[in-house]
């Protein structure tokens, strides 16, 4: 049906009118209600009218509504997790493990349908000490427990004290927790750990274990790897083994110090007896070598008297004979009175005696 533009235009002024004369009459009310400018309430003065304010359709109220509903929950529900580092994350969705660990951040998930869970990746603890009473203690990085106790060879009781490090690996960390759970140290470290020091060291006498500590030390170690290697996944990366102490009966200690005490008393004999060998092994070499320069001086003098006999002969005598005769001419050239005796062959004198001296010539004379 065509519409009449004349006909609307007259409607739109009559409203436009019909406005007017209603809002004329609402300011005149409310003069009327104040008294006008100079009306009832003369000792107030003037009176501003106060703004109107727009309030919100219903529509736009609803979706304030929903908009306040949603941060609600959000801050009820929260709806995400932060991984830190040195951690993963693992995200369930209805009760099946993603195989992709989360790396550190934060991540969002649906609540009620899913939920990340956040494992330790840092290197971990496991302590085995002696103290009194059941201890099981767990903090951050560390897992204490009581010291392992082992029958030796001969069915005696000893304690290890040992620390076990180690890690997850963090690519593995979902199957880890998927095949043994959140309390995957219980199942893999502890009860294993245990096993292999029973078997090693039950294996060995309690007095030779301080003996062959390293050795020992060497083979958990060694058994120890082998076990977690044969794990599927390989969920458990060993770091260390540290052997700290092997606590004996008291018999035990008391028989290895005796035996430590004989052994030193033994060595100490056994350096003594060396040392005197080896000083008699000393003296006796000075004396060889004395003995041998004796010899040696006794060989070199019997050449040298032998030497000396076969250079003398009756030539030489004589010639040794005119010499000598020849000094003791020139002594008697000074010492007149001096009397010399010959001896029988005439060689050479034996003794030469100052007459002069009575005393001592009466005395040679008897």
């Amino acid at each position: 049906m065509p519409i009449d533009l004349n006909e609307h235009l007259k409607n739109k002024n009559r409203n436009n009118r019909q406005n007017n004369t209603e809002e004329n009459a609402n300011t005149n009310n409310d003069k009327r209600g104040n008294g006008g400018f100079g009306g009832g309430n003369r000792g107030g003065g003037f009176q501003p009218k106060m703004p109107a304010f727009n309030m919100p359709s219903g529509k736009k109220m609803g979706v304030i509504y929903l908009i306040v509903a949603l941060i609600a929950i959000i801050f009820l529900l929260k709806p995400f997790t932060i991984i830190n580092s040195g951690e993963v994350g693992v995200k369930i969705t209805t009760g099946e493990f993603s195989q992709t660990p989360l790396q550190p951040g934060i991540h969002f998930f649906i609540p009620g349908i899913q939920k990340i869970i956040p494992v330790n990746t840092k290197v971990r603890i496991a302590e085995f000490t002696s103290v009194e009473g059941n201890i099981r203690s767990r903090d951050e990085g560390s897992v204490k427990n009581q010291a392992i106790s082992v029958l030796d060879s001969r069915g005696l009781s000893v304690f290890v004290e040992l620390a076990v490090q180690y890690r997850l690996d963090p690519l593995s960390v979902p199957q880890t927790i998927a095949t043994w759970g959140q309390n995957w140290e219980e199942r893999i470290i502890t009860p294993v750990i245990r096993e292999i020091v029973r078997n090693v060291v039950g294996s060995f006498p309690a007095e030779e274990l301080p003996v062959k500590r390293n050795e020992i030390a060497t083979l958990i170690d060694q058994k120890f790897r082998e076990n977690i290697n044969s794990l599927e996944n390989r969920p458990v990366e060993l770091v260390s083994i540290q052997l700290t102490e092997i606590v004996l009966p008291v018999a035990i200690k008391e028989q290895i110090e005796r035996v430590q005490v004989a052994r030193q008393e033994a060595e100490r004999a056994r350096y003594e007896v060396e040392r005197a060998k080896q000083e008699a092994e000393k003296k006796a070499a000075l004396a060889k070598g004395v003995a041998d320069a004796t010899i040696i001086e006794a060989d070199a003098q019997a050449k040298a008297n032998k030497l000396i006999s076969q250079s003398l002969n009756s030539p030489l005598l004589q010639l040794r004979q005119i010499e000598v005769q020849g000094q003791f001419n020139e002594a008697l050239k000074t010492n007149k009175d001096a009397k010399i005796f010959l001896t029988p062959g005439g060689a050479t004198p034996n003794i030469w005696l100052d007459s002069k001296d009575n005393q001592r010539a009466s005395s040679i004379g008897q």
